[in-house]
């Protein structure tokens, strides 16, 4: 890895190591994202693989690319062999409200039929948590072996283009909460990409429903086994990247550890991306970039009260109003919850602390907020990662996720640059790491009696109280 980012360790309890001699490639909102993911599909030549939580059925790739489905179709239509993993959860609705996945019910199976789908289809249950992980990998295994590893869903509300130029109250539902959304994905090429390989293998294989009736398409008979990555794909740039991920205990049993890898046993589970990111603001130094759909691990602040004390700088972008399920678990179980907003409190008496939501006003003149999906982190401009896993205890312990973490000063900087220049619409342009976070803190604060009285925002960032944080 780069010298300057030598004091953030890895995870050494990952199933993966550090890899060298990667290409990672940000993609900032779900145009970009699902622009390139399409178009990667499109050029495919020999496989596509995908893993899946939420899917709107309304939801169409941009570049008339037409639904999942039909993206998936026409690779398989050409002899591309597509493969998809899907997370099944019959009690959905009690899970997580208002949401909506590809679960293979009988209708849906029987649609498939209809359409004379090419494709191979696995379902995946995880009792009382969620598979969360969203991953691609096209052509595995080939010379243009690709991965893209994040966290954006596939619905309508992803679309919200690069800077958030919202829509009129004609072309969107402005009373919901998810009606513009901003999160990322990551682009992979290069030898970490046998990891996402291995991964999807190791899942696909051991999914939960593959011998259950309706619990593979076309039917568990003509839906087989694949053969775990041997060699690793080629080197493609200078970015060191280490694949991290949330496993609960006991749901997979294969020890064949990835090429170039030690064994290891993951039927005790794995939570290296818990680990990793601690270890990263353990060792943070300058600044901390975080933008998450849920902030709510007690560890992870306990991290960031102690980093702010070392003088470090903290931004963390939130939605405004999160997910009901939060706001009803605070309202619930105001004893467990406590010391967790206790710490968040505790960490927004520091000058260095910006908590902070997005808005933006629409063609009508209202402000209207820009829900954070994102699930990533920057670290003093050198380290970050990209992934599916939202910062509270499910996700790093239970649920099922996917990080990119990588090193690489020069992406990492530019990522964080970009991501300022939307925010704060260009206010921290030519600024150095240090004056930028300063700029972001001064400028949130300076838009939360803005945002309170509806006036006009400069940038879209506006600082929010940490106390009154999901009441």
């Amino acid at each position: 890895m780069h010298a300057s980012a030598s004091h953030i360790p890895p995870a050494l309890n990952s199933s993966y190591p550090l890899r060298e001699g990667n290409l990672l490639t940000p993609l900032i909102d779900g145009p970009a994202a699902f622009g390139r993911i399409a178009d990667a599909v499109e050029m495919a030549e020999h496989s596509v693989w995908v893993t899946l939580a939420f899917y709107e059925s309304e939801f169409r790739f941009p570049g008339g690319h037409g639904t999942l489905l039909d993206l998936l179709d026409a690779a398989a239509q050409r002899g591309v062999d597509v493969r998809g993993l899907f997370w099944r959860e019959p009690a959905l609705e009690k899970l997580v409200a208002d949401s909506e996945i590809f679960s293979g019910t009988r209708e849906e199976r029987e649609a498939l039929r209809a359409r004379d789908f090419r494709g191979k289809i696995r379902w995946d249950h995880l009792p009382d948590f969620c598979h969360h992980q969203k991953s691609w990998v096209i052509d595995a295994g080939r010379k243009s072996e690709t991965a893209f590893v994040g966290g954006i869903n596939l619905d309508r509300g992803s679309l919200s283009p690069r800077g958030h130029a919202i829509r009129g109250a004609d072309e969107t539902d402005v009373s919901s909460r998810y009606a513009e959304i901003h999160d990322l994905y990551s682009e992979l090429r290069g030898p970490a990409v046998t990891d996402v390989v291995h991964n999807f293998t190791q899942r696909w294989n051991e999914a939960s429903e593959r011998r259950k009736d309706g619990g593979a398409f076309p039917d568990a008979e003509s839906v087989d086994d694949l053969a775990r990555p041997t060699k690793l794909s080629g080197e493609a740039g200078g970015v060191a990247v280490q694949i991290t991920r949330t496993i609960s205990p006991g749901i997979l049993s294969d020890t064949t550890p990835p090429p170039g890898a030690a064994s290891f046993t993951i039927a005790e589970g794995e939570s290296s991306v818990r680990e990793q990111v601690l270890a990263a603001i353990a060792s943070a130094q300058r600044s901390i970039h975080i933008e998450n759909q849920i902030f709510l691990s007690k560890t992870l602040l306990g991290g960031l009260r102690e980093a702010l004390a070392r003088g470090v700088r903290v931004v963390a972008l939130v939605p405004r109003i999160p997910m009901q399920e939060l706001i009803d678990y605070r309202r619930r179980a105001p004893e467990m919850t406590a010391p967790i907003f206790d710490l968040l409190e505790e960490c927004g008496r520091s000058e260095l602390f910006t908590f902070a939501a997005l808005a933006k006003k629409n063609t009508t003149g209202r402000l209207v907020d820009i829900y954070i999906h994102a699930k990533i982190m920057l670290v003093d401009d050198v380290w970050g990662t990209i992934g599916s896993t939202n910062f509270m205890g499910r996700s790093f312990l239970r649920e099922t996720e996917m990080n990119a973490s990588f090193w690489c000063p020069e992406t990492v900087r530019k990522l964080r640059e970009d991501l300022f220049d939307e925010h704060l619409e260009g206010a921290s342009a030519g600024l150095d790491e240090v004056a930028a976070f300063d700029r972001f803190h001064e400028l949130a604060a300076a838009n939360q009696p803005r945002f309170a009285a509806g006036d006009d925002l400069e940038g879209l960032a506006h600082a929010l109280v940490p106390q009154d944080y999901c009441k």
